[in-house]
């Protein structure tokens, strides 16, 4: 918070200047919302009004090079600072509207075409530079009651239905505030086309894409958006590979939590909570976000594998085709489809290497197979959160208050989970295949002098490179005289 009062302070030459020309600034949107809630402000949208674009364009360049972001919705940005400035609009209906800028236009009306009541606040800059934000929010359709109350209200229904996106934006609101839609939101949402009101085109991968990121990112419980999905009825038509997890037991001595949709959402709300940074576990967040997409596909196979004495043989090769298809209606990214199948393919593999006690080559041969896409530590952070995933219902509500030996149990448990973890990361580090496979110690160089480039020198170092893995040969001279015998 302190962060964002400091951002602005250092915003007021531009706020007066703004304000010497007869405009008004005013702090909207998310910003506002993440002030009441005490979160950090990241995203600082200013909306200006009284002056023209080309105004507003003058006084910013005084501070800077000024782009534009969005030149038909009046927005720019100055280089180096991390700010979006606007002028209001007027659109018309439809996912993509016409859009008239009109500095005139009452912050009210200004506000109106905002998704949800706690996004559709304001704090006029020229009043509380010197004083109280929290006294000056502007707030013409009481979202700091529904702040409080924790619930989420759409501003105007009419508008809310014209862009099909506001469903997912709902979804993860929820989920990030743990906020409840009330009746006539879930209403809407239940009824909400997924295709554009004017075009009658699809919603986009690319926005769908961003607000599953943003719902799995920034909730510590992600659950809560595929759950009120549920209960709304619209996970089947959106998620029918989730859905399809509803229902099919597991044999309760490994998985006391209920079904695989109750596993599932389990292991993601694990993945998003637990502090895993300070453990050094995630890198950053892009890889906080693979573990946990990987954790949402990893039992998609369960369904078609599922036998009458609730065994699931084979089911994290057959989940694979399933996790594809879901990814590939949310993101065009093929590198993370690729890493997200690869998690899926072998997340039961290092449980069985440790319960096996496998030799070291059968650690060396995954990491080939992770290669190019993931490696074994992220495999182990997928396994430890699917072992954490498993509690009953009744354990989970204790932990919210208090302590019973229920619960003592369970973190025995975790305990023993973490431990195993720890193992497996201690082997692949001593291998030194933590992040990537073992490297070959004899290169096509070493034999140039021997054997010319082509088919046969390829079976030669492949050969070479089999004998290191497998016998743990490493003397560059040994394993040339062994390949080249």
């Amino acid at each position: 918070m302190k962060d964002f009062l400091k951002k602005i302070n250092k915003l007021k030459p531009i706020f007066l200047d703004i304000i010497n020309l007869g405009g008004i600034p005013y702090l909207v949107g998310g910003s506002v919302r993440d002030f009441v809630l005490a979160k950090d402000v990241k995203d600082i949208d200013i909306e200006i009004h009284k002056i023209s674009l080309k105004e507003l364009e003058g006084i910013l360049k005084k501070f800077g090079h000024v782009r534009f972001v969005g030149k038909k919705f009046g927005v720019l940005r100055i280089d180096g600072i991390d700010v979006d400035w606007s002028l209001p609009r007027r659109d018309s209906i439809g996912r993509k509207p016409k859009v008239k800028i009109d500095p005139n236009i009452s912050i009210k009306d200004a506000l109106h075409r905002r998704d949800l009541t706690i996004n559709a606040m304001a704090i006029d800059l020229s009043k509380v530079l010197d004083k109280d934000f929290k006294k000056n929010i502007i707030d013409p359709f009481g979202g700091l009651k529904d702040i409080k109350d924790k619930k989420l209200r759409a501003v105007d229904k009419s508008f809310f239905i014209q862009d099909p996106l506001r469903l997912f934006r709902v979804m993860q609101f929820l989920a990030r505030f743990e906020m409840q839609p009330d009746r006539v939101l879930d209403n809407i949402c239940k009824k909400i086309s997924l295709k554009d009101s004017v075009t009658g085109k699809k919603i986009s991968r690319e926005r769908i894409f961003d607000e599953i990121k943003k719902l799995l990112l920034k909730s510590k419980k992600p659950s809560l958006g595929f759950g009120w999905l549920r209960k709304i009825g619209r996970l089947k038509d959106i998620f029918p590979e989730l859905y399809d997890l509803i229902g099919v037991k597991q044999k309760k001595i490994y998985h006391p939590e209920g079904d695989v949709f109750e596993h599932t959402m389990q292991t993601i709300d694990v993945a998003a909570s637990l502090d895993l940074v300070n453990l050094d576990l995630y890198k950053d967040e892009n890889e906080k976000f693979l573990i946990i997409l990987s954790l949402l596909c990893h039992d998609l196979g369960k369904p078609e594998t599922t036998d009458e004495s609730l065994s699931a043989k084979g089911h994290e090769k057959l989940g694979v085709a399933v996790a594809k298809k879901l990814l590939k209606r949310i993101t065009r990214d093929k590198i993370l489809i690729a890493s997200v199948c690869k998690l899926v393919l072998y997340h039961m593999r290092p449980v069985q290497l440790l319960e096996g006690k496998a030799k070291s080559s059968a650690y060396k041969r995954l990491a080939i197979k992770l290669e190019p896409q993931v490696n074994m530590r992220q495999l182990g952070i997928v396994t430890l959160i699917d072992k954490l995933g498993r509690k009953p219902k009744a354990v989970i509500k204790e932990e919210t208050i208090k302590r019973k030996q229920e619960v003592l149990n369970n973190r025995l448990v975790d305990k023993k989970y973490f431990r195993e973890f720890e193992i497996f990361l201690s082997k692949v580090k001593n291998l030194k295949i933590e992040s990537g496979s073992e490297k070959p110690v004899l290169l096509g160089r070493d034999i140039l002098d021997l054997v010319k480039p082509g088919p046969q020198m390829g079976e030669i170092l492949k050969l070479a490179y089999k004998i290191q893995i497998e016998e743990g040969v490493k003397d560059k001279e040994a394993l040339k005289k062994r390949v080249l015998r």
